[in-house]
Formats: C-alpha cells, structure tokens, sequence
C-alpha cells in the first residue's frame, strides 16, 4: 500500500520548524492538567511529540520519541528496498534490545497510534463500494475498499519480520507485551495486528511435524524440560522415560524457528485407557508392548510461545499425530486424552451455595451425617472435600465432587463454549467427555487445581463433526457415564 502522503505528513510534524512555535504556543502544549494529587496527567505521545522538555514518568524525552518515530517510518518508506527496509528494521531491533521496559512502552505506543489507515481514503472507499453493490464494478470496489484498511503498521510488521531473527524478535516482542495490552487500551491495535500476522505466517501449513525423541540434540531435549506446561519434567531420566518405545512425543516447527517446537504433544501407546498420570510418569514401568496396545493416550499438550497467543495450532497438532500414528501402529484403534481440570477448583469455590442449595433432601441428609451437624455451610463442603484422598469409594462426599466435576464440565458454558480451557480445546476439536478419574493427579498441582480428578477426553474419529455441530447448538458431547453422574 502507498503511504507517500500520509509518511509526509508525518514527517511534516516533526520537521525542526516546529520548535519555532511562539514561547507561549509552546507553553500551552507542554502545560497540561494536573491530577488530584498535583501530578501532570499522562499525555499522548501526539502530545509528547510536539512537546520540548520531558515529563515525570515519561521514558523517553520529546526528541526521543520524535527520533525514534522517524526510525520506525523509515523502515516502510516506499522509495526504500525490501533489503533497505529489513536493514532499518534490523537496526531498530538492535535499539529494541538495549531499551527499558518503559522505552520499550514508548515505542509500542509509536507502532499502535502512528501507523494507522487513512480514515478519508477509507470513508471514500466505503461509499464507492455502497454505490457499487449489484453492479459489475462491485468486486473491484470491494478490493480497493479492503485495501483502504489496511495500515501501515501491516508493513511495518513485514519489514521486522525481512532480517535473520526478525520473526523470533517480534515473537518475543508479543510475548512482551501483552500483559501491557489488558491494562492500556492504546496498545490493541498492535496487538491485534501482530496477532493477525501471526495467524498467517504461523499457518499450518507452513509448519513441520516432527518427531522429538532420546535421540533428538540435546538442545531441543532441553526445551522440552523447559516448555513442558501440564506435568513438569523432574530429571533426564524423567524425560527419557516420555520418549521411551511406548511413547511418542511431536511438535510443529517453523521453517523461521527450526530449533524450537511451537507446541508439542506427548502420547503414550496402552492397551486400555489411562485411568491415572502416576503410571504414566513412574520411570521403574516396563514399557508397554506395542504389539497389544489399541489406545493412544494423549498426556499432555504444551505450547511454548506466550508471544503467539490466539493463534491456534494444536488442533491440527492432535490431527496430524492421529494420522501418523495410524500409519505407524495400525492396530490403534481408540484414541483419548488424560486430561486436567484447571478451572475446577476454582469454579466449585464460586459456585458453593448454589450447588449446595440445588441438592435433595437425600443428598442434603448425608451431608449433615458426615459433616456431624443440623445444616451444611458452604465452607464446610469445601472442607469436606479439601482431602479427597481420605473419601472412601461410597463417601457421599465424594460422590457430589464427581457430580459437580460433570456438571462443570458438561453444564459449564459461557457465550456456548466450555468454562474449562482444556474441555474448550478438545471439545471444539471434536471430543467427548468420556470419563472422570478420581485420584487421578494426587500431585500438588492436581489437587489444587481439581483436587485430584482428571477426565479422558475421547477422540472417535468418525463422529468429530458430529460432536462440533452439538457444541455449537450448545451441547457439550459426553458418554452415558459421565451423564448419569448429573442424576
């Protein structure tokens, strides 16, 4: 996109005639009101950078700002080259680097509120597209019209992304800034835009499936300890015990980033479907025959660029590992997760006295035995079920955890989605709730998190679509089991 005008008119702003305003001009933009407390509200980087002196606070000076803005519009100057361009990009990254947490705000800020699409060129558009609806121009206006939004900042992104390094510094720039972003609106922009760029170039099918195993360079190895995000990796021997012949662990790789997985996959080959993690990570176990194993058991699922948020990838993930395990072991015939429930604990602490309140008068009845009182608190439920390891198989407490733990799951929804993250991917890819597991995870994590359940989320492979098309009318896909759990 041309953006020889509006480059000019930027530029025009920061031209050294501007510090020729009369003293009382420039009086009148550097003095802003002050807050309750005494202290100078925050101004706009278009203030700051018609301003002279810096403010309290303000982490780089007027001319700073003006200089570092100059860099950033000319890496997309059109009379520049590509090279050119992806030179000036690469210098800026260089900048980047040696900056302050703060300066760094500053330059985010630049990008967000300084490349933007021309509002004029596109309200000319958008009428010449009205006016063109059912006749034989209107796919040409719809081009220029999509062509009239898009900003600069778009470019300027490409220019990042042209030297050595560039994808993995605006990675890591993304990753940056986007606790930023929750707290200060003026940054979505870029962050919306650095996600949409991210969804194309990450695309799946600019990605590589790779198998990672023992003898993988112990670079990518190390990773693995460092990324893994559901069931943290103690030692080498821990490790070596997930890539063992019964297990199989993949990643998606980009052709930018060839030495680190975007996300990967650990699976374990069973000839029944896992009921409990501790098996699965006790490095004494003999591995399993892959002879007689039918049952792929996904484990766990870890991405590893916080920067890439919003770009989704692991559904094709599970897709791919499906095919290339079946090409494999082409006597697997079921494939499931042993999944967390992250959300439980925290949702069942909110959700106490309604769920308490709900129960029968049976149900209701074995409470009050068990808690040894006339009536049953809330905090005393979440009391009851602080120890699971000690409610023994016909504990009426232990029965409603298992009931509520469904009815999270299954019942669970906001805005038509799963309130679980975990339940949200998988369901969407087409899973059903298939079982809970008591005792599942007696970790520390796993109790905190759900006190100890887990949940096998079943891929049937000829019933995906089926599945999607019930989540999206609103209904969570789950087996008879998990439904008689709901009463």
């Amino acid at each position: 996109m041309k953006s020889t005008a509006w480059v000019s008119r930027g530029v025009s702003l920061l031209q050294p005639s501007m510090d020729t305003k009369a003293p009382a001009a420039v009086a009148a933009v550097d003095a802003k009101p002050r807050g309750s407390a005494g202290a100078p509200a925050p101004r706009s980087t278009r203030e700051r950078l018609k301003a002279t002196l810096r403010r309290q606070n303000e982490a780089l000076s007027p001319r700073a700002l003006r200089r570092t803005l100059l860099d950033l519009q000319g890496m997309i100057d059109p009379n520049v080259s590509e090279v050119e361009g992806g030179r000036r990009a690469e210098a800026v990254a260089a900048w980047y680097a040696k900056a302050t947490p703060p300066e760094r705000h500053d330059c985010w800020l630049l990008m967000s509120e300084h490349f933007v699409a021309d509002p004029r060129k596109a309200a000319a558009a958008q009428a010449l597209y009205a006016a063109a609806i059912g006749t034989p121009d209107e796919a040409a206006a719809e081009v220029r019209l999509r062509r009239s939004t898009v900003s600069p900042r778009r470019r300027l992104l490409q220019r990042f992304s042209v030297f050595p390094g560039g994808i993995r510094f605006l990675v890591d720039m993304r990753a940056e800034l986007l606790a930023h972003a929750r707290k200060d609106q003026r940054l979505q922009a870029l962050d919306v835009e650095m996600e949409y760029m991210f969804s194309t170039w990450f695309d799946v099918g600019f990605l590589d499936l790779r198998r990672i195993s023992w003898d993988s360079p112990a670079s990518l190895l190390e990773k693995l300890i460092k990324y893994e995000a559901v069931h943290d990796i103690q030692s080498w021997a821990d490790l070596k015990n997930r890539l063992d012949s019964d297990r199989r662990c993949y990643g998606f790789f980009h052709p930018r980033l060839p030495d680190e997985p975007l996300i990967f996959v650990e699976v374990a080959m069973m000839d029944e479907m896992a009921d409990c993690i501790t098996p699965l990570l006790d490095e004494a176990a003999a591995p399993a025959d892959l002879n007689k194993a039918t049952w792929a058991i996904f484990y766990s699922i870890s991405n590893t660029q916080p920067g890439l948020r919003g770009v989704s990838f692991g559904d094709s993930l599970i897709k791919r590992v499906v095919d290339t395990l079946k090409e494999e072991l082409p006597k697997l015939r079921y494939f499931a997760t042993l999944s967390p429930i992250p959300g439980f604990r925290g949702w069942l602490g909110k959700q106490a006295p309604q769920l308490l309140a709900s129960l029968d008068n049976k149900q209701r009845d074995a409470l009050r035995r068990v808690a040894g009182t006339a009536e049953v608190e809330p905090a005393q439920v979440l009391k009851l079920v602080e120890d699971p390891g000690t409610l023994g198989e016909k504990s009426p407490v232990r029965q409603l955890l298992l009931q509520w733990a469904a009815q999270y799951l299954v019942q669970g929804l906001t805005e038509g989605k799963p309130l679980d993250p975990v339940a949200r991917f998988h369901l969407g890819n087409g899973a059903r709730v298939e079982r809970l597991n008591w005792s599942a995870d007696p970790s520390g994590k796993g109790l905190k998190q759900s006190y100890g359940l887990m949940v096998n989320y079943l891929y049937d492979l000829k019933r995906l679509d089926k599945h999607r098309v019930m989540l999206m009318k609103g209904v969570v896909p789950a087996s008879g089991e998990v439904q008689s759990l709901l009463g």
